[in-house]
């Protein structure tokens, strides 16, 4: 197979903007266009400004593997926390305990998030709540939020939240209830630095560890075919 060219490797670099970010994007470029027509030295300030809001809004193609019992991850981020909870009331997942992966994103990663599987969107409930500390356990239940449920064919239900930050102040979701999703398949952002949690279905072990970088619509989090136990991993 020929290699890339100089030419497709560069441009191999850039991602797409995603349609939410234009609007973003054209107030950062009139601003830097008058800053720099009346205060050049501002003008490179807010220059720098929009080419951050252009990598912040970039939205990637990736390649999501396609076998059934797989949950891949929803978000780009760092996994923060892997726990055993009970789902919170309003999920409406019933009282068993399921693992709790939470995807913490910087405002350096990309933040559009995924389907982890395939099905048929059940539940989308926004609720709204306070602005703390996204990395930090209680920020789940107290902080703004919106839930998807997504079942599959099966009857499997897996639930993604998107919560919001102490600087994220918007969450934008595509994909509405009754819905039937894709796996991989977008469904909606966060401005600006946040997490992601999803609600595995019960006895389902994770096939990541805290502290591993999670790529939104590639990474497994989850193989419920899989007979292997919760993993141990280092950072090192």
């Amino acid at each position: 197979m020929a290699g890339q060219s100089l030419l497709e490797t560069i441009t191999d670099s850039f991602a797409p903007v995603h349609r939410d970010g234009h609007k973003f994007v054209a107030i950062g470029l009139a601003v830097t266009l008058l800053l720099l027509w009346i205060l050049p030295t501002l003008g490179w300030i807010a220059a720098l400004v929009t080419a951050w809001i252009i990598y912040f809004f970039r939205d990637p193609d990736r390649v999501t593997p396609l076998r059934d019992g797989l949950i891949v991850a929803p978000a780009d981020g760092k996994v923060s926390l892997i726990e055993k909870v009970r789902p919170p009331a309003e999920l409406d997942l019933g009282d068993a305990e399921r693992v709790r992966i939470s995807i913490f994103l910087s405002v350096f990663d990309v933040h559009i998030q995924r389907s982890p599987l395939a099905g048929r969107i059940i539940r989308s409930l926004y609720v709204p709540g306070a602005f703390l500390n996204a990395a930090m356990d209680k920020a789940s239940e107290e902080n703004e939020r919106r839930t998807i449920v997504v079942e599959t064919a099966a009857g499997l239900k897996v639930a993604v939240v998107q919560i919001a930050g102490l600087v994220a102040r918007r969450i934008v979701t595509f994909a509405d209830e009754g819905d039937n999703i894709g796996v991989g398949e977008r469904f909606g952002l966060i401005r600006f630095g946040s997490r992601v949690d999803t609600y595995l279905p019960p006895g389902a072990f994770p096939a990541v560890a805290v502290g591993q970088r999670a790529i939104g619509g590639e990474t497994v989090l989850s193989d419920l075919r899989s007979t292997e136990p919760e993993r141990e991993a280092r950072q090192h």
